[in-house]
């Protein structure tokens, strides 16, 4: 009996060891093709095979499954501005703990390509944020170890016709902080996952006090092919609150511009093809429009994200001098989605031109404010507007060409690029949830003669 047990612990002992062997070895074989990147003494960033779990020495975290990027069609990031802001507090948490002060803290990701970019993305915004990195700094970090991420490509149905880097979206990153456009102490990121979703208004503030991009309002407040469509009166109370002052709408005319101007709101109509880009007209006249607004302006196309983040990117480039890829960047990290196919290239040729334009803006306006004629200025400048009944009954509007701001028959006929895209984040979202929300604010609006009910949350800039 004795010697029969002797085997038997003899036999378990070899299996165990046959079975460590193995396991060494194709941890050997997997750390082959293993990146491991330092970015503190403590902070390490990895792009792994296979999971890796924590041990009395390190501490091992993945957001893979967390923190997904929510697709239009072939896009996969940037991740938005609620995921970045809560990748943020995970770690800043970890090294801030008393219990793992003593552990190495390795982020890692062991996703496929595109989860691997919108890791490195992570914490290289982060390095940029809180570490005070230069975006060339952590970028270096990042490809230190000869690794390679795909580029990010847009909401288009087709072949890419753009890359987005990652530099580029750290360099946004880096612009936004300068500009104070990135504030994660006063950012509050359910009321941005709010109102992010279609039921809810869909909008996301790109300039925070300037910019508000949002989804075309209706006529009647409604649900058409699966999407919560929303009649202008449904925006009042948060466009007061937030100072709102002009609307611009670049599709065709889907409800009475007179809704918003009898409510002392300015209105400008700028017409051009869904999924095309602007005359140099048009980009002129939206930019007098914005640089004469007393307020806030509201952005919308019909999904609010090509045409819509076209222009406001021509408006960042000539007033903060970014690149063409941090304007493409940081709009699509507010609101993801944003400026899709030939608009891209079009924002790019534009770079030169808007940089231009903004010198001799900055120097006109020095020039101005020197000799005490800025209000002259703005008064002569503000008759060049397309305003449909402005709120200004004093001026006189000079009589210029008719110009044809639209024509129906381009979006009358068939689906656009906006109806399929505003129906996707409409599928996609209704699959998930907001999670806890507090303060709500109740406001109706009319649908089919009867009240509806919108939870709605006031936004903290």
């Amino acid at each position: 009996m004795k010697r029969k047990s002797g085997e038997r612990r003899r036999t378990e002992c070899r299996k165990k060891r046959c079975a460590a062997r193995s396991s060494e070895e194709a941890e050997q074989h997997s750390s082959k093709s293993d990146v491991y990147i330092g970015i503190t003494d403590q902070l390490y960033f990895a792009v792994l095979q296979q999971k890796m779990k924590s041990t009395s020495e390190r501490h091992c975290f993945c957001v893979d499954d967390e923190l997904v990027y929510e697709n239009f069609y072939a896009d996969f990031g940037p991740l938005n501005l609620a995921m970045f802001y809560r990748f943020c507090c995970k770690l800043t948490k970890k090294l801030k703990s008393i219990t793992l002060c003593r552990k190495k803290i390795l982020f890692y990701t062991c996703g496929d390509q595109k989860k691997q970019a919108n890791a490195a993305y992570l914490i290289g915004s982060y390095a940029v944020m809180h570490l005070h990195m230069t975006p060339e700094e952590a970028s270096n970090l990042l490809v230190s170890k000869n690794s390679t991420y795909l580029p990010f490509r847009d909401a288009s149905f087709g072949t890419c016709m753009y890359n987005l880097s990652i530099l580029d979206c750290l360099r946004a990153i880096h612009k936004a902080l300068e500009f104070s456009w990135l504030n994660f102490s006063n950012f509050d990121v359910e009321e941005y996952e709010h109102y992010e979703r279609a039921e809810n208004g869909d909008f996301n503030w790109i300039i925070p006090g300037k910019f508000l991009a949002f989804s075309g309002p209706h006529p009647k407040s409604k649900i058409e092919n699966g999407y919560p469509l929303h009649a202008p009166e449904a925006y009042f109370p948060y466009f007061r609150k937030h100072n709102v002052t002009a609307i611009v709408r670049l599709n065709k005319k889907m409800y009475d511009a007179r809704r918003f101007t009898d409510a002392g709101f300015e209105h400008h109509d700028l017409f051009f093809v869904d999924g095309s880009t602007p005359t140099d007209a048009i980009v002129r006249k939206f930019l007098n429009i914005c640089e004469n607004a007393e307020g806030a302006i509201a952005v919308h196309c019909k999904a609010g994200l090509g045409r819509t983040g076209t222009l406001i990117g021509c408006y960042m480039m000539k007033h903060y001098g970014l690149t063409a890829a941090e304007a493409i960047a940081w709009i699509r990290i507010c609101r993801p989605g944003s400026v899709i196919g030939p608009q891209q290239n079009f924002v790019e040729d534009k770079q030169s031109g808007m940089w231009a334009e903004g010198d001799v803006f900055r120097e006109k306006t020095q020039d101005e404010q020197e000799n005490g004629t800025m209000a002259v200025t703005r008064i002569l400048s503000g008759v060049d507007d397309i305003t449909i009944h402005g709120s200004n009954k004093k001026r006189t509007p000079k009589k210029e060409p008719k110009m044809e701001l639209y024509n129906d028959d381009e979006e009358r006929n068939g689906v656009t690029q906006g109806d399929k895209l505003r129906a996707l984040k409409s599928k996609r979202q209704s699959r998930s949830s907001t999670g806890s929300l507090s303060q709500t604010v109740v406001f109706c609006c009319s649908l089919m003669g009867a009240l509806w009910p919108v939870c709605c949350l006031p936004f903290k800039r």
